[in-house]
């Protein structure tokens, strides 16, 4: 069966995750989502990278705040890489009034690592189950750090000891850019989650 995946095109790389996403098998058909009526018929959203604070401008301005929300909410499967991940958060750190989404039990912080490590790539391995046993090439560009993860997460990838991929439940949150490196694991497993969701 075909799952369709909303990428949530108002700014930031979605292109690139659409691309990805085209490599993860025939049965993925992908739609651009400005406005949330084109979400109906979508099994699952991405929220790509970006700058978080005009994303919420942006959805807000588009009175999509509360629909996407409430996506997630009913369990459909949503995965937010970088500033889509700052979106997915319950909190974030010194930015008590940026609202998010609050969708996944994590504290980040934003540009944690610091404005002059802007970017870096890390060779990260996790469990052979997940993403086998070939270490995957994360890009973290000014990246957030989950600095706190709640009971029911599921860490799958870590730098360090600080988890840069992880899950719960409908969840799935990426401090780092899968969408750049030409290495579709990562959107793969989401696709599977999703596959999943839908059974």
């Amino acid at each position: 069966a075909k799952i369709v995946i909303g990428v949530l095109a108002l700014q930031g790389d979605f292109a690139e995750h659409i691309a990805t996403l085209d490599k993860c098998g025939d049965g993925v058909e992908c739609r651009e989502i400005r406005k949330t009526s084109e979400l109906v018929g979508c099994n699952a959203l991405v929220i790509p990278g970006g700058e978080s604070t005009v994303m919420v401008k942006l959805m807000q301005e588009f009175a999509m705040f509360d629909d996407l929300k409430a996506f997630g909410t009913k369990g459909f499967p949503i995965f937010g890489t970088c500033a889509g991940c700052i979106m997915l958060a319950k909190d974030i750190e010194s930015m008590g009034d940026q609202p998010t989404l609050g969708l996944c039990d994590i504290t980040v912080c934003r540009n944690a690592y610091g404005s002059q490590v802007h970017s870096f790539e890390s060779q990260l391995k996790g469990q052979d189950t997940v993403f086998g046993t070939d270490p995957v090439n994360a890009v973290l560009i000014r990246a957030p750090m989950i600095k706190r993860a709640g009971p029911g997460t599921q860490t799958l990838l870590s730098h360090n000891t600080t988890p840069v991929l992880l899950r719960e439940g409908n969840i799935l949150a990426c401090t780092f850019h899968p969408e750049i490196t030409g290495d579709q694991r990562v959107h793969q497993y989401f696709c599977n989650m999703v596959r999943e969701h839908g059974k």
